[in-house]
């Protein structure tokens, strides 16, 4: 049996919210996806649950300050219509599930969002913050009757990073063909922008720049919810 083609448009969604945990998760991960969005008209607008400060890349006693600027530089480079910064403690996201469905769900509220764009729900490479954010944008926008598509990685990209960092086991997450429902080609230019916008995340050698490279200029999403 042959497989089902992708799709290879994104929804016109006039309004999008995008949920994630961490700033450069918006760009790293979605950066390409978004400027998509935008460039089709949509109005994006972003909800950050954290400041990023427990991360051991760049790390100072600044850091949440320092990725705060960033996430406001790479907006810019995206086109984002607004990005909201939260407070919730970096990677205390799990232990805090029914607060960040409340904060998803105030954003959705104030936002009115034609369709929500998060990480799978395996969170890519298995992160509890992002799992704990694709759940809450799932579960609030199931309450509201509204789409979500999530942002996942072919099986055959999963292997191949998880192999050079070390071979079967490693963090990276993905998904048979068949069960991505877009293939969206797109052009990076601007998502790189955003990358180096975050200038104490974007290490060299980081396996998120060679996730970019094996996937060239197609991102694959799913959907996550019945409504389309």
């Amino acid at each position: 049996m042959t497989a089902p083609m992708a799709d290879t448009a994104l929804p016109s969604w006039p309004r999008t919210l995008v949920v994630v945990a961490h700033p450069d998760d918006e760009s790293f991960g979605l950066g390409a996806v978004i400027d998509a969005l935008v460039r089709a008209g949509s109005a994006v607008h972003v909800l950050c649950l954290t400041h990023g400060e427990a991360s051991t890349l760049g790390a100072s006693i600044d850091l949440g300050v320092i990725r705060q600027r960033e996430l406001e530089q790479a907006g810019a480079a995206l086109g984002i219509s607004r990005a909201t910064l939260l407070d919730f403690p970096d990677g205390g996201l799990a232990d805090l599930e029914p607060q960040v469905a409340d904060a998803v769900r105030a954003e959705v509220s104030r936002v009115e969002p034609t369709g929500l764009l998060t990480f799978d729900p395996d969170g890519i490479t298995g992160h509890l913050d992002h799992q704990t954010a694709t759940a809450a944008a799932i579960q609030v926008a199931a309450e509201a009757g509204l789409p979500v598509l999530g942002w996942g990685l072919p099986q055959a990209v999963a292997d191949q990073l998880n192999d050079e960092m070390g071979g079967p086991g490693g963090p990276f997450r993905g998904h048979p063909d068949d069960d991505l429902d877009i293939a969206l080609r797109c052009d990076r230019e601007s998502q790189y922008v955003a990358i180096r916008a975050h200038a104490s995340q974007a290490v060299p050698g980081s396996p998120l720049w060679r996730r970019l490279e094996l996937l060239g200029s197609t991102e694959w999403l799913r959907w996550l919810s019945d409504v389309r």
